[in-house]
């Protein structure tokens, strides 16, 4: 049974705490719950509680420079998601989207897993963002992938991680919490700590 997200930010502080301090005074306070409202009013939905209870934990990270996410991935503060949900969902082509038809989107996503017709899609919430540009996205939409973590890019698309890591946020951050405990490799990303005291992953593609 996978931990409340709670629990899982719990580990992760506590060895930022003693191994990647400069990480730790990074993780920003909890976000103002005004903020998320703005969020969920400008998306026209409610967001997803495990996404909800993590922001309430920590709205981002202040430091630019630091990353907390395999795929040197920095969470996004209720604000930045607000922003990165505008310049996404204004790349989004729907008339493209419907003239595939729904259910022939979401069959060549779960077979091929990959979309660029989802790219840019209004239910898929920006959650973190990379120095390259892509994001993390949770996704919001009624049915089988609801709740999962997605990576996003622009040339790519919308790309559909078969790792289990990727399967809800709440597993993401217990599986975060539990290499950087035992420094396993996480999908190839290995947990390092750089000579500034900040957490970072090396990346080795598993063979």
């Amino acid at each position: 049974m996978t931990a409340p997200i709670s629990e899982s930010w719990t580990r992760i502080e506590g060895w930022l705490a003693g191994r990647a301090p400069a990480t730790r005074t990074a993780l920003a306070p909890p976000a103002d719950p005004a903020d998320i409202a703005e969020v969920e009013r400008l998306v026209g939905r409610p967001l997803l509680r495990p996404l909800v209870q993590s922001l309430l934990r920590h709205d981002g990270l202040l430091d630019q420079r630091s990353w907390l996410l395999p795929g040197s991935y920095r969470p996004l503060s209720a604000r930045e998601t607000a922003a990165e949900w505008r310049l996404l969902t204004g790349f989004y082509d729907k008339r493209a989207a419907d003239e595939e038809g729904e259910e022939e989107v979401v069959h060549h996503f779960m077979k091929t897993g990959i979309s660029s017709a989802l790219y840019g899609h209004p239910q898929l919430i920006p959650i973190a963002r990379d120095i390259r540009g892509g994001c993390l996205v949770l996704d919001h939409r009624p049915g089988t992938d609801r709740g999962r973590v997605h990576e996003v890019e622009a040339v790519e698309g919308v790309m559909r991680g078969s790792h289990e890591m990727w399967t809800s946020l709440p597993v993401l951050m217990e599986r975060i919490a539990t290499s950087l405990e035992t420094g396993e490799s996480l999908d190839g990303h290995t947990p390092v700590v750089d000579e500034e005291h900040r957490l970072s992953w090396d990346f080795a593609p598993l063979r």
